[in-house]
């Protein structure tokens, strides 16, 4: 058992007999409580051929349960104010509501029922795989989705990092319900998973709560081993893609720190100082300087043993080559000259007003304190987040610019208007 307290919320864990790690924050000025069931399984832990299946999975427990019909499912939560979803990314997934305090039971019940007891119906997998592959398509047609997914895959090559997270079109059609079942059985084992609340709940009541809706028994696995990316040539990687846009659009970047790197706080400043936001050095260049695009950002992904940084843009077929110096003299930047004390005091404020306004959702919570526990097996708490951002340097954040934004070793991918 763990405790954190102060005036207002209290953080406690407790792990289970079957293994199932609980883990809340409670927050008595509130009256509601997100919950969120979190499985340590993403798009990274599955095969070319399995590619999808756990985007796929989090699809289909809501078309029907044991004791639930979809109908039902639908209206369990939102008949009683509540809503209820879920989320997959590379390595986690995330099924959770948020209700009225007085309504956790019904969620615990509800969240429980789903992951143990999904029926996957022959029926509504066929009408849930053309659904899935209709939101494929919409993000095919979407050019900045569309270049992400193509930036990871040559950032990773031959690796499930590289894999969508949404699948392929091929191995959709070709999923089967032992496929799924198969799938529980294998990541969804009580020691992968953790049961994270926040909001007005009392910790002891979570537990038994939990304790009495989850069946561990069902399970006969209780983890994975992950496979560790291997290393990029140093040669980086370009990939044009042609579509019927008017619009090009430009993505770049390179393999970034890990969650538990020692640098990863100097990167999260320097990300926020050069494409995070109106006030960001991209934004101001590109867009209110030469007024080259709508859309210009960086962006970071800190993942277990790896992470990603890159940089996005969206400008006129005939400017892409000014967009791509313009962001390369602005990298060259970042490397060459320290950063001003007014700039980055300006940046970590920004960051940590952001930090602590998220505070103010439940949700966001819950969702700080699920990741913390898969990511860390512990909590870390904002305090201790805000400390590491106020100890950056200008030093250290030239250090990782010189580290990471070398023009070399980027990979480029540019998606431009077809000929015709």
């Amino acid at each position: 058992m763990q405790y954190q307290t102060s005036e207002e919320t209290t953080y406690r864990k407790t792990i289970l007999g079957s293994g199932i790690r609980v883990v809340s924050e409670t927050i008595p000025y509130v009256r509601s409580v997100s919950v969120g069931v979190w499985a340590n399984v993403g798009s990274r832990d599955e095969d070319e051929h399995r590619n999808g299946i756990s985007h796929f999975l989090e699809h289909m427990v809501f078309k029907g349960t044991k004791n639930r019909s979809v109908k039902e499912i639908a209206q369990s939560l939102e008949s009683v104010g509540g809503f209820m979803n879920a989320f997959t990314t590379k390595e986690q997934t995330c099924f959770y509501a948020r209700v009225l305090d007085e309504r956790l039971p019904k969620a615990i019940d509800v969240l429980s029922d789903l992951l143990q007891n999904a029926t996957f119906d022959g029926q509504e997998m066929e009408r849930e795989k053309t659904v899935v592959i209709e939101e494929l398509k919409n993000g095919e047609d979407d050019p900045e989705d569309l270049i992400h997914d193509h930036f990871e895959r040559i950032l990773f090559p031959r690796h499930s990092l590289g894999y969508p997270i949404i699948g392929t079109e091929k191995n959709l059609r070709a999923f089967t319900r032992k496929d799924l079942f198969d799938h529980v059985q294998s990541h969804y084992g009580p020691s992968n998973m953790v049961v994270a609340a926040a909001g007005n709940v009392d910790h002891d009541n979570l537990v038994r709560l939990v304790n009495r809706a989850f069946h561990p028994a069902r399970h006969s696995s209780n983890g994975h081993t992950r496979v560790r990316p291997r290393k990029r040539k140093a040669k980086p990687s370009t990939k044009e893609i042609r579509k019927p846009i008017t619009q090009a659009h430009l993505c770049l970047g390179t393999v970034g720190y890990s969650i538990h790197h020692k640098d990863r706080y100097p990167l999260l400043v320097l990300n926020a100082l050069l494409g995070d936001g109106m006030s960001s050095r991209l934004y101001q260049t590109i867009r209110e300087r030469h007024g080259l695009a709508y859309s210009v950002y960086s962006f970071i992904s800190f993942l277990s043993d790896t992470g990603v940084f890159g940089a996005y843009i969206g400008t006129d077929r005939n400017k892409v080559d000014d967009a791509l110096k313009l962001i390369h003299r602005e990298l060259k930047r970042l490397r060459d000259k320290p950063v001003s004390k007014a700039e980055l005091d300006r940046t970590k404020s920004q960051i940590k007003g952001t930090m602590m306004l998220g505070l103010e959702n439940m949700s966001g919570r819950m969702m700080r304190l699920g990741s913390s526990e898969l990511n860390f097996g512990s909590f870390v708490p904002l305090d201790a987040v805000l400390a590491r951002v106020d100890g950056v340097t200008s030093d250290r954040m030239q250090r990782v610019a010189n580290d990471l934004f070398v023009e070399e070793n980027f990979s480029t991918v540019f998606v431009r208007p077809s000929e015709s």
